[in-house]
């Protein structure tokens, strides 16, 4: 075989469908749009469009709200955080906060802080800096004979 006997697959490429080439091409004409009005031009975006009655997007009552005041939690379970003791690439002797994390890999990005949850085991005695921790974690976390400081969450950044 060669570069210029390359091709795709029998029927992998569909050719475009050429619109208003006659009437004998099926889609010629009006090309497939029906018949006259706005709706047959081209560039007419009237998505929502009640004919002037008031639209049901805007006869609607509002609802809710969007707190600005919340904070966006990272969760860490203390599985994931064992199975990154395990693989050495967190040290489990040293505090662990979410600088640690990052650099570790077990997080991509520090939002307003770390929530850890008690999903998974935790076999490693660890002291933890955290904005928040589940009961059952921080349980988990004093059985395993670590310690858990809790922060205050990092104010947003404007």
């Amino acid at each position: 075989m060669k570069l210029n006997e390359l091709r795709d697959k029998e029927g992998a490429t569909k050719s475009r469908k050429r619109v208003g080439r006659g009437i004998g091409s099926g889609t010629g004409k009006t090309g497939g749009r029906g018949v006259k009005g706005q709706k047959s031009r081209s560039g007419v975006s009237i998505n929502g469009f009640e004919g002037g009655q008031m639209p049901l997007y805007r006869r609607l009552p509002k609802r809710g709200f969007k707190n600005i005041f919340s904070n966006d939690f990272n969760e860490v379970s203390l599985g994931r955080i064992q199975a990154a003791i395990d693989a050495k690439k967190l040290d489990g002797k040293a505090v662990i906060d979410v600088a640690a994390l990052v650099s570790a890999g077990v997080l991509r990005r520090a939002k307003d802080g770390v929530r850890v949850l008690s999903d998974g085991e935790l076999k490693t005695k660890v002291s933890l800096e955290v904005a928040g921790a589940s009961k059952a974690a921080i349980e988990k976390i004093e059985k395993a004979g670590g310690t858990v400081k809790l922060l205050e969450a990092a104010a947003k950044a404007e």
